[in-house]
């Protein structure tokens, strides 16, 4: 957790440069019409620093037992509706598509405050890294109820890949897309267990949009 801390704080400290280098500009052009890409970008920094402080609070919770999952039924096309509707602006401003595909029928038993915390935070991610478009979709697998948020970039690092089996073990901390969202999704999907059967992540590339494609898998 002390790694997951450090490199926290450190992309933190990027995103305040960058929202106090933007506020700066702002004070220089004030005889001008304010730019909005540069609102827009103080506006997605302030909301990807608060996201971090969320999920460290929260991680903290479940670490310290101060938490557990409130498990319930819910529609799951209903619930990514929701959070592509929460994203529209952002994905416009950025002219990247958010696509939702998901059974109307479909539902699933979660936490729906935990998984709305990693979901948002993969679109957050996936807007990011994307070309064009983002692809969130439901379906249910062996048992699963599997969520993804797949990109069309250029994947995800072969180290992160070959990382799989110790990803939920905290071990996956390096440069770039990792860190605490997916620490924070991992101790998420391990929060929800169904008899023998416990929820985990996996990261591929070359699915669908061909890029990097992120699931989470609850039972």
């Amino acid at each position: 957790f002390a790694d997951i801390l450090a490199s926290l704080i450190h992309d933190m400290k990027n995103s305040l440069w960058l929202v106090i280098n933007t506020l700066e500009s702002f004070t220089s052009e004030t005889q001008q019409r304010a730019d909005p890409d540069k609102v827009f970008t103080l506006q997605q920094e302030a909301k990807r620093l608060n996201t971090n402080l969320i999920e460290l609070l929260t991680l903290y919770k479940i670490e310290n037992e101060r938490i557990s999952p409130n498990i319930e039924e819910l529609n799951v096309a209903d619930f990514l509706d929701e959070l592509v509707l929460e994203n529209h602006a952002a994905a416009t401003a950025q002219g990247v598509k958010l696509i939702c595909e998901c059974d109307q029928a479909l539902s699933g038993f979660f936490d729906e405050g935990l998984v709305r915390g990693v979901v948002n935070s993969l679109i957050g991610n996936g807007m990011r890294y994307t070309t064009e478009n983002l692809l969130i979709s439901g379906n249910e697998q062996e048992g699963y109820l599997v969520i993804q948020v797949e990109d069309d970039g250029s994947g995800f690092p072969q180290e992160m890949l070959a990382a799989q089996d110790v990803i939920d073990n905290h071990a996956a901390i390096s440069e770039g897309r990792t860190q605490l969202g997916i620490y924070f999704a991992s101790m998420v999907a391990r929060m929800h267990r169904n008899k023998d059967k416990v929820g985990y992540i996996r990261l591929s590339n070359g699915n669908r949009l061909q890029g990097g494609c992120f699931s989470i898998c609850l039972p």
